[in-house]
């Protein structure tokens, strides 16, 4: 477990955006860039294709930009003290290029500075954090306010400049360090070592959240979950696991379409009926009748449309960097027909009344690709389509790859003849965590008067390229912290994890990623578990904190005098009072996962006066329930 934990923190990417101490991140952002001519490169989430992986108190990271591959290992070697060892290989000639090793800091943390070149004849300088700029050689470099201190220093001397950066807003400071001037030649090796440490105030000053439960908004029923079935070997085991151990109040299964009708002129349902099921449908289907027999609602989700369905040559890849094919629109109503009887199918055949449908990401084309304007009206055909043949499914609204692509919903939202075919509305959420973006989900939600699903949860759609990254701290405290803030402020009727299948398995070992340690779960799943314990039904209120590294979401029913408080502690530990709780709540039952601890049930808290204490554990994911 000691191995185990992270100090510096390290995205699968390679740029490391702080260390911890006590539980408190100092934060930076590390990145390897490479400039040739006008053009910068730099390491990124989705630039690359990286690969991650922990080997002890190590992480190390491979990955290349262009021609030139890079090996970055960093290694913790004391309390907020960490060894970065970059080795460069180059595969190819770039003669006009410079590569760096850049870190940027906040300049708010560090103004007014006082800055240090290791090795440089006045090199203690006053620094203001406006409009500096300046370049030498030296041996390391030292930067220290009230209140951080930041140094890095260097196995051999090395060219350096700093800048701030005040573009857009900004106020940071950027340090380059040279890897390699002047052009980069084919064969080219460098290793460079760098010691970088990190320090400064911890604040545990303790925290006070108010919560104010005159204003319930939407309800929450609980976590949902994927259940796309993608590895018939590993698939059943984590699927097992998951609904013997964890409560799940929604799933989202796959049509395979392309499966299900290869052919138009071919009758899909006497296909099925005359025993010729194909296997994926088969078992797709089995999949929605095991969640629909233990009480769980449907949504149902076409990946990959049948060739006559579509214009175009299926793209399985992103063409000319545009992914999925439009429907085609000759084929409409054989369109809505096929899926109308897929769940006709799945209703006479198993019992099942499908709740939801959709196409997953249409607006970016994973796989069926369709405009705002074609969605409003797909959402009208097939949903009347539906109503016409005795289905009680609806259409999602959505359902879209992101947050951020919010306008795409807005045709159907704004078309009356839409709303009645509307059901709910989803949306993935990958990236777009703004709280100004996350809002206009929720703004949809109460102009349609609908629930509002997360349809896909999670924080990094590439992560299958590097899943040691799974069983990191770093990645589990971000993912719960995303979702507690997507129940604060999206009020989602189920955020649905993805996936609870070996695919972004939140289970360690089995023979999963390569891991043949016996089946277990991890600190993700134990996250999982302890949202998953909150009451079904519960409605969203409106909490505050004093503290930007806490994250809260609150639930309450004011008529049971049931209440559910979740608590991520992105920093050191702390005391902590919870005020604005009605009279009939009288004491917490409080459950914590961390690092070291999973979902441990702490003692009962009582309340006093409208107020409960309880203590915060660092970098820790905190529950309370009323008893």
């Amino acid at each position: 477990m000691n191995n185990a934990y992270s100090q510096a923190e390290v995205e699968p990417w390679g740029n490391i955006t702080g260390i911890r101490k006590h539980g408190q991140l100092f934060d930076f952002e590390s990145s390897i860039k490479v400039v040739i001519g006008n053009r910068t490169i730099s390491t990124g989430k989705e630039r690359q294709r990286p690969h991650y992986k922990r080997n002890g108190d190590e992480q190390l990271v491979t990955t290349n930009i262009d021609s030139l591959f890079f090996k970055e290992t960093v290694k913790d070697i004391g309390t907020g003290k960490i060894k970065v060892t970059l080795n460069l290989n180059a595969h190819a000639d770039a003669r006009s290029g410079d590569v760096f090793f850049c870190i940027t800091l906040h300049g708010d943390d560090y103004t007014p500075g006082r800055l240090r070149l290791s090795g440089v004849k006045d090199s203690l300088k006053n620094y203001n954090g406006i409009g500096r700029s300046y370049g030498d050689t030296a041996k390391g470099f030292e930067i220290n306010s009230s209140a951080r201190s930041f140094k890095i220093k260097f196995d051999e001397p090395a060219y350096i400049k700093y800048r701030t950066d005040t573009s857009h807003g900004r106020n940071d400071l950027q340090l380059y360090v040279a890897l390699k001037l002047n052009g980069i030649s084919k064969g080219d090796t460098i290793q460079k070592v760098f010691t970088v440490k990190a320090s400064g105030y911890i604040d545990k000053i303790p925290a006070n959240l108010v919560i104010n439960t005159t204003k319930p908004g939407r309800a929450f029923d609980g976590l949902g979950g994927n259940f796309r079935l993608q590895n018939p070997k590993a698939d059943p085991q984590v699927i097992d696991y998951c609904l013997q151990n964890l409560r799940v109040a929604y799933g989202r299964v796959e049509m395979p379409w392309r499966f299900w009708q290869p052919k138009m002129d071919v009758d899909p349902i006497a296909t099925a009926d005359s025993g010729k099921l194909a296997l994926p449908v088969k078992k797709a289907m089995e999949m929605a009748h095991r969640l629909d027999s233990m009480g769980i609602p449907l949504i149902l989700s076409a990946w990959f449309p049948p060739n006559w369905a579509i214009e175009g040559k299926p793209n399985f890849r992103p063409v000319n960097g545009v992914w999925g094919n439009p429907l085609n629109k000759d084929n409409m109503d054989a369109i809505y027909k096929s899926i109308a009887d897929y769940i006709l199918y799945l209703k006479n055949k198993y019992g099942i009344e499908v709740k939801l449908f959709s196409f997953n990401e249409s607006d970016l084309g994973i796989n069926v690709r369709i405009t705002p304007q074609q969605h409003d009206g797909f959402i009208k055909g097939c949903g009347a389509y539906f109503a016409a043949h005795g289905l009680t499914t609806k259409m999602l609204l959505g359902d879209n790859s992101d947050a951020t692509t919010y306008r795409f919903i807005y045709p159907a939202m704004d078309d009356p003849d839409a709303k009645p075919y509307i059901g709910a509305i989803s949306f993935h959420s990958w990236r777009g965590w703004d709280t100004e973006v996350l809002k206009k989900w929720a703004y949809a939600a109460t102009k349609l008067n609908v629930p509002l699903l997360v349809g896909e949860g999670s924080i990094d759609a590439a992560a299958w390229n590097y899943p040691d990254i799974f069983q990191e701290q770093t990645y589990a405290l971000e993912e719960i912290n995303l979702f507690t803030r997507l129940l604060a402020i999206c009020q989602p009727e189920s955020i649905l994890q993805w996936q609870l299948t070996s695919d972004y398995s939140p289970l360690i070992g089995g023979g999963i990623f390569g891991n043949n340690e016996p089946l277990h779960p991890g600190q993700r799943f134990w996250n999982l578990k302890q949202l998953s314990i909150t009451p079904k039904g519960l409605f969203a209120m409106p909490i505050s904190c004093d503290k930007s590294n806490i994250t809260c979401a609150a639930l309450g029913d004011n008529d049971k005098k049931v209440y559910a408080v979740h608590v991520v502690n992105n920093g050191a530990k702390r005391k902590v009072t919870l005020a604005g709780l009605p009279s009939g709540v009288k004491q917490f039952q409080v459950y914590t996962t961390s690092k070291a601890v999973s979902m441990k049930a702490g003692s009962v808290i009582n309340v006093k006066d409208g107020m409960a204490k309880f203590k915060l554990p660092a970098t820790s994911y905190v529950t309370l329930i009323s008893q």
